[in-house]
């Protein structure tokens, strides 16, 4: 177990090689969820998350043999890359290993860094077994991800910025994989401030430490896949584990829809790039997950490394879920003018084309008919009825969706 002096130690070892976040308030999300909500940004860390604060701890921590043989770590990414980044910087040799199916970014800034990089596994927990046998093999010292007591010391550290940048919070929301940092965080807060109420958030799919908090002890969950990758551990730490009992108020869980929109509300309220794990405590405060209603709230933005992939399609289906994409399907006469008719009356509306298609012959479309599939950007759902019934009123027949026989490519 560590205590708080081991936080405060970890603190000035490597505050002067690591960036203090900011701690920013949002006025738009406080009126969306009824509280005082601060961000903290650990996700502009150079290395895109909180993970520098454990690495650097544990790799300032070396004896200068082990430093000289080098270190290894397992990692979907983030861990990885803090611990590439900082070993560069103090001239030690690195080996990450990593899931196969991990994030594209991650992986090649891992590799920027400097470190020998091994994918291996379809998950973490794969991934650890593969860099367990090479330390082994290659003589190497291990930098765990969560279970170390000189990592969650570090990550302990945002807990101490926490309270200098605003003593009077009364809740804290921490991602949950591993436990390192709610465990580091927890600790750091609740032995300065024990009012304060601590929350962590892990992702449906792997809810691995509300499972080994209800067990008493670290539980082995199936794999499982979420967008939440930062967060996707099967089984959480020995060390956090008994942090995260003594110290942590709740756990509560958020689905992969809850996720994928708050990744978009910070996105497009607070113009920030959050991961999905970074996401979740978001994610939970906006879902009501936990009663805080009214309280002053800091949620830990962990990381921004997402896949631009990932965040296009993200931005799709919440604009269609929002209603500002929508997809229509208008039966029209097959003959001149008919079409354009159409775009008029669509342009009248204000609706913006996007993508139009014509179908004959699939479908129970009569002869001398023709069914027009088009998308559609809209201002919202409400922009949505007029635009139906404008096209009612104009005489045009609204399908209820593409035609069932179509062919898809």
């Amino acid at each position: 177990m560590i205590a708080l002096r081991n936080i405060q130690a970890a603190r000035e070892r490597i505050q002067s090689r690591i960036y203090c976040s900011p701690c920013a308030y949002s006025e738009t999300v406080s009126q969306m969820a009824g509280n005082r909500v601060f961000f903290k940004l650990d996700n502009l860390q150079m290395t895109g998350s909180f993970k520098e604060r454990g690495a650097l701890n544990r790799l300032l921590t070396l004896s200068r043999g082990e430093a000289e043989r080098g270190v290894i770590a397992a990692s979907a990414g983030n861990h990885g890359m803090a611990v590439a980044f900082h070993s560069q910087r103090l001239g030690i040799p690195s080996t990450i290993v990593m899931p196969v199916h991990a994030p594209l970014i991650k992986v090649s800034w891992v590799q920027r860094y400097g470190a020998r990089t091994v994918l291996h596994g379809e998950d973490y927990d794969a991934a650890f077994e593969e860099a367990q046998r090479l330390r082994v093999d290659k003589g190497l010292t291990f930098i765990h991800a969560f279970d170390d007591p000189e990592v969650v010391a570090g990550q302990g550290t945002l807990g101490l910025e926490l309270l200098e940048q605003n003593p009077e919070l009364e809740a804290v929301i921490v991602p949950v994989g591993g436990g390192g940092l709610i465990a580091g965080v927890a600790l750091a807060i609740k032995e300065s401030a024990p009012k304060t109420r601590i929350i962590g958030v892990q992702a449906e799919q792997l809810p691995a430490m509300i499972a080994a908090v209800e067990k008493g002890a670290v539980v082995h969950l199936p794999s499982a896949t979420t967008i939440a990758d930062g967060i996707a551990v099967r089984a959480v730490g020995k060390i956090p584990l008994e942090l995260v009992k003594k110290y942590v108020d709740d756990i509560v869980t958020v689905s992969e829809a809850e996720i994928a929109n708050a990744i978009l509300l910070l996105l497009e309220i607070e113009k920030t790039v959050a991961e999905g794990a970074a996401a979740v405590p978001l994610a939970a405060l906006i879902n009501r997950k936990v009663d805080l209603t009214g309280k002053k709230v800091a949620l830990i933005v962990s990381g921004g490394n997402i896949d631009m992939n990932l965040i296009s399609r993200i931005i799709e289906k919440g604009l269609i879920q929002d209603g500002r994409l929508a997809r229509l399907s208008v039966t029209l006469t097959d003959r001149p003018g008919s079409l354009a008719r159409l775009t008029e009356c669509l342009g009248k509306e204000r609706a913006n084309i996007l993508q139009i298609e014509h179908v004959r012959g699939f479908g129970e479309i009569a002869i001398g008919e023709t069914e027009v599939e088009l998308i559609l950007e809209t201002t919202g759902r409400e922009h949505i009825h007029r635009i139906n019934e404008a096209l009612r009123g104009e005489g045009f027949r609204i399908n209820v969706g593409p035609s069932k026989d179509k062919p898809r490519t």
